[in-house]
């Protein structure tokens, strides 16, 4: 769904019968997912009079928002113990980036921020974590190539907690959905991570590519399985984003989108405002 899509298909339909065959496959195009496309479509034929273009932007608005959560989100420390954010996704989504971005939002708020470079697998994450790290001015913990990633993490958590760091942002590397040893290998850093903290980490964000679409959503399946994941990270919301698996995936699975990536600068990543999104989808 890139931003803009329901005016578009408000333009497809006007001035013409609604075509449903059309109108189901054109909601499916916009990674909407089947079920939430389906909730559109009965919430239309439950409307007796002849349906108009207005009819389908203003159901399909409505469905949209009641989907959405309604407050905006934010990320608030702990008083007394760092709060550890969990980063984790496939490969190529922009999760490193990400990490790194996310970090330099908070730290422009007023926060102190440590950076976890546990993606340990590939050095080139390592490399370009620190990078970052040096830019914004935040401190980094880093291991070797091919490190143990859940030590690494538990490291991050005990030098912010004798430095009085709010937050521990610690990147993992990228794995596969359908690798099972991989996934699991995430439950091993929550494992370590709770000799520290029984509760961390506080939040596992998982980086999707909006421009994968129905890709997306089964990432988001397999990880919340094996993580329980608390929320999204979506990159590449800009012109070529379809933003329509947000919605499906808060439809599927219950987890809101927090955080999104608009472009490739430093400042082009945001807390996502869910009434701004839909408005988008309403512009030209």
């Amino acid at each position: 769904m890139a931003f803009g899509f329901l005016k578009n298909l408000w333009k497809k339909l006007t001035g013409k019968p609604v075509d449903w065959d059309e109108l189901e496959e054109s909601l499916i195009r916009a990674d909407l997912g089947l079920s939430m496309t389906n909730r559109i479509l009965d919430a239309l034929k439950d409307r007796k009079d002849k349906l108009t273009a207005d009819d389908v932007l203003t159901v399909a608005q409505e469905e949209i928002v009641k989907i959405l959560p309604r407050d905006n989100w934010t990320l608030r420390p702990f008083p007394t113990k760092p709060k550890v954010l969990l980063i984790v996704g496939v490969n190529g989504t922009g999760k490193t980036t990400s990490t790194a971005k996310l970090g330099a939002l908070l730290k422009k708020r007023g926060h102190s921020i440590l950076f976890a470079a546990a993606d340990t697998f590939r050095a080139a994450a390592i490399e370009q974590l620190g990078i970052w790290a040096d830019r914004i001015g935040a401190p980094i913990v880093k291991g070797q190539y091919n490190a143990d990633p859940a030590a690494l993490c538990l490291d991050a958590y005990r030098k912010a907690e004798a430095d009085n760091i709010e937050f521990v942002i610690c990147d993992t590397a990228g794995r596969l959905h359908t690798k099972h040893n991989l996934m699991a290998e995430l439950g091993k850093v929550k494992r370590v991570l709770q000799k520290a903290d029984p509760d961390a980490p506080h939040e596992t964000l998982l980086v999707v590519d909006a421009t994968t679409g129905s890709n997306a959503l089964a990432q988001a399946r397999e990880f919340n399985a094996a993580t329980q994941l608390t929320g999204l990270i979506c990159t590449k919301l800009d012109g070529s984003g379809k933003g329509g698996v947000v919605v499906a995936i808060q439809n599927e699975l219950n987890l809101s989108t927090r955080f999104i990536g608009t472009g490739e600068k430093p400042g082009d990543f945001a807390f996502f405002e869910s009434r701004d999104f839909v408005a988008r989808m309403l512009a030209e």
